[in-house]
């Protein structure tokens, strides 16, 4: 069996806590859970909205620290959504990982951005 990497473990259990501390668990159905997900996703994008790529990867000190809580509050509501529905999210990353490596050999992918299925 796969296991958690503490810290995201320990984060999830940090996270449900904080939940129910503030009795947001009735709110915290998977369809809002994945809804708010989408939105800060969407808040994540806006940052490189409109940037050159050597802008995208040069941010300002103080836009590269709003990006992190974007990334933050992206990774938090996926945890929270996997927690709900008792999905380990490490073992299914590790999975999905498994399986793109099967997708993408290395002798067919290096160096290209092409779909599987075109390979």
């Amino acid at each position: 069996m796969t296991r958690h990497p503490d810290s995201l473990e320990r984060l999830r259990a940090q996270l449900a806590t904080f939940a129910a501390e503030r009795d947001w668990d009735q709110f915290h159905n998977p369809k809002n859970l994945a809804m708010a997900l989408a939105g800060e996703a969407g808040e994540l994008v806006e940052h490189f909205q409109w940037l050159t790529f050597e802008q995208a990867a040069n941010l300002p000190g103080t836009t590269r620290e709003e990006v992190a809580l974007e990334c933050a509050d992206v990774l938090l509501f996926l945890l929270r959504l996997c927690d709900k529905l008792d999905i380990d999210l490490a073992a299914a990353a590790e999975k999905k990982l498994r399986l793109n490596a099967k997708k993408y050999p290395v002798e067919k992918s290096r160096g290209k951005a092409t779909k599987y299925n075109k390979l």
